[in-house]
């Protein structure tokens, strides 16, 4: 039997991996884009090896993710943002836009796309998720794209030896 799946080991060799972080809640995105960052490189991704892309707001992710995927820039792309509910159907169309675009691009490329634009009710909420109650996301969504890639480089090996 072959068993895929991410592993124990903390530090993995360098690859191409690509971040869209949205502009706009600079304060919160940037501290997601901060600690995802952090996080690569203290697990062994080389600098040179990340892509930092800031466009101006989350609905502009999905369209920069593409044309990364398009051309094989990374491997893995990491989705930053920071939609804040107001007082209108507005929140709901945009989380459903930038969702189904992320979804689409990693389908249609075969590109993982970790989501991670916070859809919260308050900026409060949004900085629970930034190292308060409920764990660091920018953390989290580096993690998550280092275990996607090692998912695919093993089925990529299976697929080889068979």
């Amino acid at each position: 039997m072959n068993r895929i799946g991410s592993s124990d080991e903390f530090k993995v060799p360098s690859f191409p991996i690509a971040i869209v972080v949205s502009l706009f809640n600079q304060e919160i995105t940037s501290a997601l884009k901060d600690g995802a960052v952090a996080r690569l490189l203290e697990r062994g991704v080389l600098e040179h090896d990340i892509l930092l892309v800031e466009v101006p707001g989350a609905i502009e992710i999905p369209i920069t993710a593409a044309h990364i995927a398009k051309n094989k820039q990374a491997s893995v792309i990491i989705a930053l943002g920071s939609v804040i509910y107001g007082e209108t159907d507005h929140y709901d169309c945009v989380f459903e836009q930038i969702n189904y675009g992320c979804q689409r691009v990693a389908l249609d490329y075969h590109v993982p796309v970790i989501f991670e634009v916070l859809m919260t009710e308050n900026e409060e909420q949004a900085f629970d998720r930034l190292g308060g109650s409920h764990g660091h996301k920018g953390t989290s969504a580096a993690d998550c794209a280092i275990d996607m890639y090692r998912v695919l480089q093993q089925l990529q090996n299976v697929r080889n030896n068979s």
